[in-house]
């Protein structure tokens, strides 16, 4: 679920040395301009946690995914036979083993980047939860599109003739790619007939919230839930209009929140239309049930996101599926809780470096609150599988 939930942009040259796996004595590698330090696990206050069981979980959930829409890049950290194997082991544990899994399957080492002035940084983001119609309605007058049957999304890296490097999407022409129509110029009718709606919301500011946070759950005037999932994106630069209210100072960053900023731009409406439409970033989306409502919607790594458990990483450095001891400021933490095992299942656009993490809060308001709130100095501990021949299977 690629989503624009911070301010920042861009990927960094992916730096990855290969892992000498099956000791924790072997030479720590360098990732994204971080040193790997080994660290025993009994060097970790608190590991594995409360409810280990829990990540346990999400760690099942995405070694049982289908393989990700978007392939991660070749050179990513963590050994795929070596995390397959882990994932074959982990079928049967039991919640209570969760502990010993992890000490016996992974090694633990600390994300150390020289010369950073805090050791890392965790956000947080979740699931709106909005109203909307199937039908366009009075009271529903914004439309969700789906994706264009002409819109081209590259991976990182990938370019196409005559495009700007720059751009993360391209549009098929008869004549070959141009770059996708800007925020502005989709709402002022430059689709034609392939906008085609598949949902309507009550105002553009939903429509931004659910575009910012990738995904939501609607629920229809008959009391049903549909989720609304990400499925493509112009490519267009991404800028952040809770920033752009800053910046022009109409709001103080000081005490800035979701609900604060969407409210004044509902009161400022022709502000709000100028502001949106200065964010080129478009994103298209795909209904879905919603299948289980105490889990998330599928992520990255195309598992259901575990409120508490996922974690958003640099999709070009992490490979999905490893764990993170992280120690900070969580929410939900409960009384003495040092540090949280959590999973990487998901990355986004603003997601960039090697301790760099958006953590999945949940679904609806309360997670809203709890997600706008997280912006703290965190401590990351990766969790590299062992290879086969470094433990029994």
């Amino acid at each position: 679920m690629p989503n624009l939930r911070a301010w920042s942009g861009g990927f960094p040259a992916v730096l990855f040395a290969t892992l000498l796996a099956g000791s924790a004595s072997a030479a720590p590698a360098e990732v994204g301009g971080a040193v790997l330090t080994p660290v025993p696990f009994e060097a970790l206050p608190g590991f594995p946690g409360p409810d280990p069981a829990a990540a346990l979980d999400a760690f099942r959930r995405v070694c049982a995914a289908p393989p990700p829409p978007t392939p991660q890049p070749a050179g990513v950290a963590g050994n795929p036979a070596a995390l397959s194997a882990t994932c074959a082991a982990a079928v049967d544990v039991a919640p209570e083993a969760a502990p010993t899994f992890f000490r016996d399957r992974f090694e633990a080492f600390r994300v150390v980047r020289p010369g950073a002035e805090r050791p890392g940084f965790l956000t947080g983001y979740f699931e709106p939860e909005l109203e909307g119609s199937l039908t366009r309605e009075p009271d529903f007058p914004t439309p969700v599109l789906a994706r264009p049957d002409d819109l081209v999304s590259l991976a990182p890296g990938e370019t196409r003739p005559g495009l700007d490097p720059a751009l993360r999407a391209a549009r098929a022409t008869t004549e070959g790619f141009a770059p996708y129509p800007d925020r502005a110029a989709i709402e002022d009718g430059a689709l034609g007939a392939r906008a085609r709606p598949i949902l309507w919301l009550r105002d553009a500011v939903d429509l931004l919230v659910l575009q910012v946070q990738g995904s939501g759950r609607v629920r229809l005037p008959d009391g049903r839930a549909v989720r609304v999932l990400y499925d493509g994106r112009n490519g267009q630069p991404y800028t952040a209009v809770a920033k752009l209210i800053v910046q022009e100072g109409h709001l103080p960053l000081k005490g800035l929140t979701l609900a604060r900023w969407t409210t004044w731009l509902r009161a400022h409406p022709e502000t709000a239309r100028r502001l949106i439409r200065a964010n080129a970033s478009y994103i298209f989306f795909r209904l879905a049930p919603v299948e289980d409502p105490a889990l998330g919607p599928p992520g990255a790594a195309n598992a259901p996101l575990t409120p508490g458990r996922s974690l958003a990483v640099d999709g070009g450095l992490w490979r999905y599926g490893l764990p993170f001891w992280l120690v900070g400021q969580l929410p939900g933490a409960v009384p003495g809780e040092a540090g949280r095992l959590v999973i990487a299942a998901d990355t986004g656009s603003a997601i960039v470096g090697p301790a760099r993490g958006d953590l999945f809060v949940g679904t609806g308001a309360q997670a809203g609150i709890a997600a706008g709130n997280l912006r703290d100095a965190v401590d990351f501990v990766v969790l590299l599988p062992k290879s086969a021949r470094g433990v029994a299977p």
